[in-house]
């Protein structure tokens, strides 16, 4: 089953919505580059689509993501009356598709954007609040541009975290709830002595657990993400601060500067005086 990701920020933004409902006989229409991206959730009987060489027969609480440059055609008619919501919406940053189960990767690059992540084609998990939330969309339509513009927004993104959180079979939103959880607290103690051990300790999980976790979400160790967040860290510090090299180390949770020397040439190619010099004109560090 493929996926859909979507680059956040910036977030997709909404364009219209609205629900149909099509006789024994209808089909929807064949369209090609519509040039947005179109979310159907049929709520009663059958809808038979395709998109270049996939094709989906919706049945009740079942939803698709047809793509803005693809294209899009009736499989064949509806067998019998069937009711959709349909919306429209468009991202200025391109979206990528790839296998549900995520590929191995060889080296971990620190993640620097969150991501919208939907099956192309799958089931609501909670279908009675997507449609509730989709007819408040519709009802928005016919309010003032001033007032419905960001209630619009919001409610667009609740459906869309709806489907995103609702892809994830129950064990593996555990697992990514814990992955979460330890990127977090990475983040607010990376200054600090961390180990595997205390890890294990804070989330009372066997190391081997909980980097199994990390592992699955973001392709990498607890301490490998703590490794390249501490030299994202003295990255900043080396641009906005004069500290020396041994105060940025030990700022960032390295006690020994020659160790955070190796470890930032490794990940960055430059030592960090070479990096910071990048960026000096006439001895001046300059602030971003």
């Amino acid at each position: 089953m493929k996926e859909i990701s979507l680059a956040a920020p910036p977030l997709p933004y909404y364009l219209e919505s609205g629900f149909r409902m099509y006789h024994a006989g209808d089909t929807h229409p064949d369209r090609a580059g519509l040039g947005m991206y179109d979310l159907l959730l049929v709520t009663k009987g059958t809808l038979h689509l395709g998109e270049e060489e996939l094709t989906w027969s919706l049945t009740e609480g079942q939803y698709v993501l047809l793509l803005p440059d693809k294209y899009h055609y009736a499989v064949r008619p509806c067998d019998a009356e069937c009711h959709f919501y349909w919306l429209h919406f468009q991202t200025s940053s391109p979206y990528m598709i790839r296998e549900s189960k995520p590929s191995a990767r060889s080296e971990f690059v620190l993640p620097q954007k969150n991501e919208i992540t939907l099956h192309q084609q799958g089931a609501a998990s909670d279908t009675e609040r997507i449609q509730e939330l989709w007819h408040q969309l519709i009802q928005m339509s016919v309010s003032e541009r001033s007032v419905s513009f960001w209630e619009e927004q919001r409610i667009f993104t609740e459906i869309l975290r709806a489907l995103d959180i609702g892809n994830k079979p129950d064990e593996q939103s555990k697992v990514h709830r814990l992955a979460e959880r330890i990127e977090a607290y990475l983040k607010q103690h990376y200054s600090a002595d961390l180990t595997n051990e205390r890890l294990a300790d804070e989330f009372h999980f066997h190391p081997n657990y909980l980097s199994r976790c990390m592992k699955s979400v973001y392709g990498c160790t607890p301490l490998e993400y703590l490794l390249a967040y501490r030299i994202e860290q003295s990255k900043l510090l080396l641009l906005k601060t004069q500290w020396s090299i041994e105060r940025i180390s030990e700022e960032v949770g390295f006690h020994h500067a020659a160790y955070f020397s190796n470890c930032f040439r490794a990940k960055i190619g430059l030592s960090p005086l070479a990096y910071r010099k990048q960026y000096i004109r006439g001895g001046t560090v300059y602030h971003s």
